[in-house]
């Protein structure tokens, strides 16, 4: 598989999979998320890798192929929220031509010659919310009570604390490799991506914490975690590149470690734990 052909194979064979997994057993939906998953970083690592010559010899950068990799997964989860019937069709296709848009994406860049352009940061941006958001809601689908009926209050839903944490896992799981991907178009510096990423995963666990306990209604709360995600990325756009030791990196996590500390305790009092 090479260039857009080899998008265009890998969106069509992502489609399938997730038409197949549509109709299995909730069980089987994590394990098939972990694979499909692994694959289609695997097979954009190889696309990716022979449409790009100076990749062959330096290897292909983590965050090419972590786009496309998230929205198979968004992809997954996102799709048990369409109604049985023959609106699953258009949405299999498009569930592959997310993954699709996304590889086809990252071929442009690594095929440039240069930094990624304005244009180019904006169009990744924009994949990265749309991402964002069928995730976030398709983690929600897969976790019992995870999408809150209009009326429900806290007190009305209060499911295992093992379905809170798996939401919050989830959640983090997806923020973190959108993360990485949008702090690696702003630097190369492994561990300034490397912090973001953790941080952002961090500020959208404890805010999916926040709105479980609440029991924000429907697709609301998704809406809201990729609020929360493109406010902490516009908070570091555009600033200098920060260093380990960076007072305002120190204050960051701090702040986030007293922010988790704050919300799982409130949300223990309201569980009556």
């Amino acid at each position: 598989m090479t260039g857009e052909s080899g998008a265009r194979d890998l969106a069509i064979t992502v489609g399938v999979i997730v038409a197949l997994s549509r109709f299995a057993p909730e069980g089987f939906v994590w394990p098939i998320a972990v694979v499909l998953l692994a694959a289609v970083y695997l097979g954009a690592l190889q696309i990716v890798g022979e449409a790009d010559p100076a990749a062959q010899s330096a290897g292909v950068p983590v965050e090419s192929v972590i786009l496309p990799a998230g929205a198979s997964l968004a992809a997954l989860g996102a799709i048990r929220l369409v109604p049985a019937g023959l609106v699953l069709a258009p949405a299999f296709v498009l569930a592959g031509g997310l993954v699709g848009l996304t590889l086809v994406t990252e071929l442009r860049l690594a095929r440039a010659s240069g930094p990624p352009s304005s244009t180019d940061r904006t169009v990744v941006l924009v994949e990265i919310l749309l991402v964002g958001f069928l995730g976030f809601a398709g983690v929600a689908t897969l976790v019992p009570g995870g999408l809150p009926q209009p009326g429900e209050v806290g007190g009305a839903v209060n499911p295992a604390p093992l379905a809170w944490v798996a939401q919050a896992g989830g959640d983090a799981l997806i923020a973190f490799l959108l993360a990485y991907r949008a702090a690696a178009l702003r630097s190369s510096n492994f561990r300034d991506v490397l912090w973001f990423a953790i941080t952002g995963a961090a500020v959208v666990a404890i805010a999916a914490i926040a709105l479980r306990s609440i029991s924000i209604p429907r697709i609301l709360g998704p809406a809201l975690l990729v609020l929360v995600f493109f406010l902490w990325d516009a908070i570091h756009t555009g600033g200098r590149v920060r260093r380990r030791r960076d007072p305002r990196r120190i204050w960051e996590t701090a702040l986030l470690a007293a922010l988790a500390i704050v919300v799982i305790g409130w949300t223990l009092g309201q569980r009556g734990v």
